[in-house]
């Protein structure tokens, strides 16, 4: 049987594993959708507006990712509840 020591090790790994995916994804998620935010500008200037308010909803959801990973990495680690 595991002791309490290993399971807390592996609790600061997972905590750690979990903000790495959570960051990486959310800059992959922000980058593409400015990307695409870019293209659409340059292809149509007049749709700027839309687009942008469009992109804003975007980078939320994906910036809203990497706060839930921030939450599960700090309740791994014991920093909360």
């Amino acid at each position: 049987m595991a002791d309490v020591k290993t399971i807390s090790e592996m609790a600061q790994l997972g905590a750690g594993i979990a903000i790495g995916f959570g960051a990486v994804g959310a800059g992959l998620g922000i980058g593409l959708a400015t990307k695409g935010l870019m293209d659409a500008m340059s292809r149509q200037p007049e749709i700027a507006g839309k687009a942008f308010g469009n992109f804003l909803v975007g980078a939320a959801l994906s910036e809203a990712c990497a706060l839930y990973a921030l939450f599960i990495a700090m309740k791994l680690s014991g920093i909360i509840g």
